[in-house]
């Protein structure tokens, strides 16, 4: 079986390419390349057959769940690619197409923030515990309390669907809960779940849950469709018609998608809400449950979604009001709904491009062991100065809540398949804020009554409009009784917020630091070395580093130290109450205080109060470096007469002996929700285009990307070049129809094999613009056959203390290395043992000792990797022996080329030895 790497093509973007790292599923940097100087991937890891090039194959000694957060593998801290998940939960598969020459260095494994394949640190000294933060005051509303209706519940199944780059239909399926005793249209509140195993085996052994679809004969699907009941009822109880709908379907397809299954469950969604339209108009035809329910308002309608349902509720949105492209999404017909509002659990957010006209709710659960940076985050972050900024974008950060327990049918306990607790727990060093039986951690109830309650908050402000219950979500400091014990904190951007001082839009910091939220520059990085945990605001997206992301970064070690962060164009504070910042300080840490002044362009200052800031609880394994939103009034600047229609810098003035803080932006604040109207923006699309790549001569190929819609904005390009993995970015004006964002690919012909060459191009809304598909690019297809590969004997027949060598040879040279793995196979006779070879060959051949003396075959872990190098028509591989005291027969050794799982195949390539006594 012939293994590659590496073609020759050549790229003539339009882009300079500058650092980072490719973010491709396919586009694997290196391989290891194990010649007769031998190599060794690290334990667990291995080289493997596939279809059309070698698969770096991982495998997890406990099984990975199946979650939200992508599993990614990482070479030195560049970011290989998103392998696909075996059914068994342990292996996980990565294409080594287009890999750069060099060795797999500090190969590792990570999901949503959090390394996989190695144990948590154990901290050498014990972790003080931590302490749930004091219960803010109670807002007066409380969207917590059972409404007064009574409520309804049944289901529906309807004819499956296809959806666009998914070879199985997806089911349309879903459970009511509805309002009985009331009359009139109501409004519509869908829920999503997120991706979890879409099967299990009743009556079995813990585990026995998988990812396939459909499933397999014996077993039956997840009804993660039904973990929303109790959050339905709530709504239900207050006089909205929910629905859950099912996706399992996509969870066992999405690992296919390039966005991660976002466009697939946009189309579901939106396939659900028309037939909805459908049975408003004709209730006839409608299903029972909808006969019993009232009559749905499409005309306000919420949409809920948990984990990647998260990011798939935010694209049907989107997609609601900028259509996507016809080839790309699953439903075709027209939009006969209004989506008022989203809220989003634990969600992914893959292309982290939030639609900024449709207010959003997001929430953080502080424990979460999936998707573990919290990268929802970027759902309020990514909104800032995109479009209009009247719609409230909200983050509220749950203290000691868990990713899986707000749906009951991903709960021990309560689920009907099996299920756990996704934060994972070491025993015997458990974790001082997220460990079972810490202060600030949840129980399951606790934490979906929580999560119920915060979405109710979230219907009654985006739906029913009412805005008594703000401050419980835009950073005013209350809280929701219903909640308790929960901590809730929360802070906003959008609404009522007008100009403020936004790291990203062009300002200078004196007596601070400037920085980068993404940067593997660790000076310029906003967290670098040293940060305990991560921060949800610098959560990495699919570049190394990353433009146009920043934070002001303080560190002071005397009261007094002041920061200036001045804006190039004067901002105005007129008609503002109050100056909202967002500042974090790290986690555990207590009683940092800061003096905020602003001065005007005449130089009048004025020190509006005095904030304090306290850490969140966290460790090493949290996501606690989270902004808290504070406020100081405007009275001060407006009687010592600034001009407020002219501010020009911000001060941030240490009075605490020592610290560090992060601002994240501040702006001018008054209380309440304005109407909001999406603006008529362009949308951008990147597509994929997949082409031969010839026998001879250079053609030029250009990146599908199609902008539609309405006016100008400008978005951020990023082109990766797939040898060396950089990416390089810039601005571009897009308008619809028209070709501003134009990567053109250079593709040189010939007759030599080499593999397919992935170009990846991402892009990302900077203003006045949205992004659809973020991410395509040019696909070049080899379409050269394999050189014949063959094995010529050099010494097959030596005395002990020589070496056993023979020749691979190539009938022609390839331009990617030409690779061929083979195993130890018992023979007839006498077998080389581990005391016959060179230890240090066997160390590093397999990580093997020689004792207990045992024959070659029966080394576990004991491969040959010979990798003919590009260009080269021929390698030579060695066994090195010993010689020894001992009186023996003649012993051979023998090789033999493996298949696609790594088994002997039959009829292939054999290195065969015979190693003669010296005595």
């Amino acid at each position: 079986m012939v293994r590659t790497r590496r073609i020759w093509v050549t790229a003539a973007a339009v882009l300079a390419l500058a650092g980072g790292v490719s973010g491709t599923t396919a586009h694997a940097q290196q391989v290891l390349a194990a010649t007769e100087s031998g190599g060794k991937l690290p334990p667990g890891w291995r080289i493997d057959d596939g279809r059309s090039a070698p698969e770096l194959v991982w495998r997890s000694g406990r099984q990975v769940p199946m979650g939200d957060a992508r599993v990614e593998f990482r070479s030195d801290g560049r970011l290989l690619g998103v392998p696909k998940p075996e059914r068994d939960g342990h292996t996980f598969r990565l294409g080594l197409e287009a890999a750069r020459t060099g060795d797999l260095k500090d190969l590792q494994v990570w999901s949503g923030g959090r390394r996989l394949d190695t144990s948590s640190p154990v901290t050498t000294s014990p972790t003080p515990a931590a302490r749930p933060p004091a219960p803010l005051p109670a807002d007066p509303v409380d969207p917590g309390k059972p409404g007064r209706y009574r409520t309804t519940t049944g289901s529906y199944q309807l004819k499956s669907v296809r959806l666009p780059g998914f070879s199985v239909p997806v089911e349309m399926s879903a459970v009511v809960v509805a309002p009985t005793g009331i009359s009139g249209p109501r409004p519509l509140a869908l829920f999503l779940h997120g991706r979890h195993a879409t099967c299990y085996t009743p009556h079995g052994d813990d585990g026995e849950a998988a990812g396939a679809w459909p499933c397999p004969i014996g077993s039956i699907a997840v009804p993660s469709d039904r973990g929303y009941l109790r959050d339905q009822r709530l709504l239900a109880s207050q006089g909205y018609v929910t629905v859950s709908i099912a996706a399992n379907g996509i969870n066992g397809q999405d690992w296919q998608a390039e966005d991660g299954g976002a466009q697939a469950r946009s189309s579901l969604i939106r396939l659900h809400l028309a037939q909805w339209a459908d049975w408003a108009r004709h209730p006839q035809r409608a299903p029972r449950i909808v006969r019993e329910a009232p009559r749905a308002d499409l005309s306000r309608v919420l949409l809920i979604g948990h984990s990647r349902g998260g990011e798939g509720v935010n694209r049907a949105a989107l997609d609601s009001l900028y259509p996507p492209p016809a080839d790309q999404d699953g439903y075709h017909g027209a939009v006969r709904w209004h989506i008022s509002g989203t809220v989003l659990i634990g969600p992914t957010v893959f292309g982290q491009n939030p639609v900024p006209d449709v207010p959003s709710l997001t929430v953080l659960p502080g424990c979460d062991g999936d998707v573990s940076d919290l990268q929802g985050e970027v759902y309020v972050d990514g909104t800032r100065a995109v479009s209009a900024g009247k719609a409230l974008h909200s983050a509220v950060f749950v203290i000691g809540a868990n990713h899986n327990f707000f749906n009951t049918e991903w709960t021990p306990g309560q689920a009907q398949a099996p299920a756990e607790d996704d934060f994972y727990d070491d025993g015997d060093h458990p974790d001082p804020v997220c460990g079972k039986h810490a202060a600030t951690r949840l129980t399951a109830d606790q934490q979906h009554r929580a999560g119920s309650t915060y979405i109710a908050a979230a219907a009654r402000l985006f739906v029913a409009g009412d805005d008594k219950v703000r401050p419980l979500l835009d950073g005013s400091g209350r809280r929701a009784p219903s909640a308790d014990p929960a901590r809730v904190l929360s802070h906003a951007v959008g609404a009522n917020r007008g100009a403020g001082f936004l790291p990203d839009g062009g300002v200078t910091v004196t007596g601070g630091r400037l920085c980068a939220a993404v940067d593997p520059a660790p000076a310029k990085a906003c967290l670098g070395q040293g940060a305990e945990g991560v921060s949800p605001h610098f959560a990495q997206w699919e570049t190394g580093r990353e433009a146009g992301r920043h934070a002001v970064a303080l560190r002071w070690t005397a009261t007094g130290a002041r920061t200036r962060v001045a804006v190039a164009r004067p901002v105005s504070l007129h008609g503002s109450e109050a100056l909202a910042l967002r500042l974090f300080v790290p986690p555990n840490s207590r009683g940092t205080k800061l003096d905020v002044s602003v001065t005007d362009t005449h130089g009048r200052q004025a020190t509006l109060g005095r904030v304090g800031i306290d850490g969140l609880p966290g460790s090493d394994r949290t996501a606690s470096y989270w902004a808290r939103e504070v406020r100081v009034p405007l009275t001060a600047a407006r009687r010592a007469g600034v001009d407020l229609r002219s501010v020009k810098s911000l001060d941030l003035t240490s009075r605490s002996a020592s610290g560090q803080a992060w601002l994240m932006d501040a702006w001018g604040w008054r209380p309440g929700t304005p109407a909001v109207r999406a603006a008529a923006l362009p949308r951008v699309d990147i597509g994929r285009l997949t082409v031969d790549e010839g026998d001879s001569g250079v053609r030029t190929y250009r990146v599908p990307v199609r902008v539609s819609g309405q006016g100008s904005g400008r978005v951020r390009v990023y082109v990766v070049d797939p040898a060396t993995g950089e990416a390089g970015d810039r601005l571009v004006t897009v308008r619809p129809g028209g070709h501003d964002i134009d990567v053109p690919i250079e593709v040189k012909g010939n007759t030599r094999y080499g593999t397919d060459v992935p170009y990846d191009v991402l892009v990302k809304a900077v203003h006045g613009a949205v992004v659809g598909s973020y991410r395509g690019g040019l696909t070049v297809r080899n379409d050269d056959p394999a050189p014949t590969v063959t094995v010529t004997p050099l010494a097959d027949r030596v005395t002990e203390g020589e070496a056993l060598k023979w020749r691979i040879s190539l009938s022609e040279a390839a331009d990617t290395d030409i690779a061929t793995l083979f195993v130890p196979v018992p023979v007839s006779g006498p077998e080389l043992s581990t005391k016959d070879v060179d230890p240090q060959w066997l160390a590093g051949t397999s990580g093997a000792e020689p004792d207990p003396e045992r024959p070659l075959s029966k080394v576990d872990g004991l491969y040959l990797w010979l990798d003919v190098p590009a260009g080269k028509t021929s390698l030579d591989v060695t066994i090195p022996t010993v010689k020894d005291q001992v009186r023996e027969s003649a012993e051979t050794v023998s090789f033999q080329q493996t298949d696609d799982s790594d088994r002997p195949l039959p009829g292939g390539l054999v290195l065969t030895g015979t190693v003669l006594d010296a005595s």
